[in-house]
């Protein structure tokens, strides 16, 4: 079988994406969770306040997207992706946090294996955010946040597709335009 086409979805906290890759996903598209938002809830779970603090939230977080994406490999040629490792690095920048180990051989091997397609999708912001147990940002920072992973990917090497703020029909037409879908 070739390898799988994994297109991401990037951007702001609070943005759509999560909405969108649902709505995607109801049209018959193969998708894939966000990771942070899973060990958030899980070490939340466990009586940690915030733990996107602590010292191996980034290495957990990136090793979970490994999982996610190897488990879904399996399962179709066209997947698309609720943030990537490339994503977590720019948490730890937009932090001022060093990428630990296993977000490191993550990037490497990503990086190695061109792991995904190099046009992205960066999800513009709605014009408001909600605060979830794992979305403590205002606003302001959310924007602050997405340029910094418009400048990982970038660095990077990607093209970044812009999704408009609009109507989620309208949003999810500019993905469906774009994604390669085999022939």
């Amino acid at each position: 079988m070739p390898e799988p086409r994994r297109y991401v979805l990037t951007g702001a906290p609070g943005a759509g994406k999560t909405t969108l890759l649902e709505a995607l996903r109801h049209r018959g598209h193969l998708t894939v969770r966000e990771a942070a938002t899973d060990v958030i809830a899980e070490r939340q779970a466990q009586g940690h306040a915030e733990p996107w603090r602590e010292p191996g939230f980034l290495d957990a977080v990136a090793a979970l997207q490994h999982r996610r994406q190897a488990d879904v490999d399996r399962h179709g040629p066209v997947q698309l992706h609720d943030r990537s490792p490339l994503c977590t690095l720019a948490l730890a920048r937009y932090q001022r946090r060093p990428a630990g180990p296993a977000l490191r051989a993550e990037l490497d091997r990503i990086t190695r294996l061109r792991t995904y397609q190099r046009l992205v999708f960066m999800i513009s912001p709605l014009g408001f955010i909600r605060h979830t147990p794992a979305r403590q940002i205002s606003y302001a920072e959310s924007l602050a946040f997405a340029r910094v992973h418009r400048q990982v990917y970038e660095e990077y090497g990607h093209h970044l597709v812009d999704v408009p703020a609009g109507p989620l029909w309208k949003r999810v037409a500019v993905i469906e335009r774009h994604v390669s879908w085999p022939t």
